[in-house]
């Protein structure tokens, strides 16, 4: 997922609900804090067995952007890579004392998100040179210990544009997001590049609800665009595919796959794996390696950190020669041969 909005304050995915109260759950509460961070830290030595790992989360781990980092960590757990502890519904306010309560706990690398809090979590991370920590940040790797991660899913945002662009009959496409930001205006003009790709022609009607979670707004913005033309809706936000089923249009979908609830309606969606980011992150505490980069790369096709998502339910209903070039596209982001662009900048309506 500094108080003032930055534009980055509410940037993870999902609820705005950043509760009062800290919810501390999973194989145990975090320790109580120890005499002092050196006494406490874990060394930087190859790890023997199981490694600690502990997450602070703003939102509840069942939101979109965190069930992606709760899955991996929890994939580890299972095979038994790691013991795994978690905060979820963390205030920005509490954010730093309880990183500083998992340092002091032993925990050898540490997991969350920055973007409304970065200065308090690199000001730990420095106070914590022995304890590594991977964090969702736009900023750059920190120190020795601090590396960032993002969910760079832009080039299955392309391929889900190139889908809606080939099934449009109207050629206006709506989209829905939560803020401007770059994590989210990268994804859609991806998805408005791959639409281009298969449909020259088509217009896009952009809005932004300045919330993460208010599915009941996010509904009422796709309700107009449909009533201005758009018959496929991209659905960055929870509650346009509401929308779009009762108004039996098609919709996008982003982050998971929610095709198993809107079986007649989102017809495929861009896919974020943080499995390939997580496993390698505790490989290296284990081997003693870790060390500060960025493993923002680690969520591009090539590495399995995104996808497409079957087309299930739609599978017989996208003509043949759409998914033929879908599936080339595919193939040449995967191998190089084809880059898809990353833009930052607030995308603009067309329609």
């Amino acid at each position: 997922m500094t108080d003032h909005f930055d534009r980055r304050k509410f940037l993870i995915y999902g609820s705005a609900a950043l509760g009062s109260s800290l919810f501390l759950k999973a194989c145990a509460s975090p320790p109580a804090p120890e005499s002092s961070p050196a006494a406490s830290s874990p060394s930087a030595a190859p790890a023997a067995g199981k490694i600690k790992v502990a997450s602070v989360y703003t939102v509840p781990i069942e939101q979109q952007w965190v069930s992606r980092i709760h899955k991996a960590l929890s994939a580890a757990k299972e095979r038994g890579d790691i013991e795994y502890v978690y905060s979820e519904n963390t205030t920005n306010t509490d954010y730093e004392r309880v990183l500083r309560q998992y340092a002091e706990g032993g925990n050898q690398l540490i997991v969350g998100e920055a973007f409304a809090v970065e200065k308090a979590c690199r000001a730990v991370a420095k106070d914590y040179p022995k304890v590594s920590f991977l964090m969702g940040s736009s900023g750059k790797p920190d120190g020795a210990n601090f590396s960032v991660f993002d969910n760079y899913i832009h080039e299955p945002s392309y391929l889900t544009g190139m889908i809606a662009g080939g099934l449009t009959k109207s050629k206006v496409i709506g989209m829905v997001g939560g803020y401007p930001i770059p994590e989210v205006n990268r994804l859609m003009h991806a998805f408005m590049a791959g639409a281009k790709e298969t449909q020259p022609d088509v217009k896009f009607l952009v809005t932004f609800i300045g919330s993460w979670f208010d599915p009941p707004k996010a509904k009422e913005a796709a309700f107009a665009q449909i009533g201005k033309g758009a018959d496929v809706m991209y659905a960055e936000r929870f509650g346009v595919s509401d929308a779009a089923k009762e108004k039996k249009v098609l919709a996008i979908g982003n982050v998971i796959d929610t095709q198993k609830d809107y079986p007649n309606t989102v017809v495929a969606s861009a896919l974020w794996h943080m499995e390939p980011t997580i496993d390698r992150a505790i490989k290296a505490v284990k081997d003693g390696t870790f060390k500060a980069e960025d493993y923002g790369q680690y969520s591009y096709m090539k590495y399995g950190g995104s996808s497409l998502s079957p087309f299930g339910t739609f599978d017989s209903k996208i003509p043949a020669d759409l998914k033929q070039k879908v599936a080339a596209k595919q193939e040449d982001i995967k191998s190089g041969k084809f880059a898809v662009q990353i833009d930052d900048a607030e995308p603009k309506a067309t329609a």
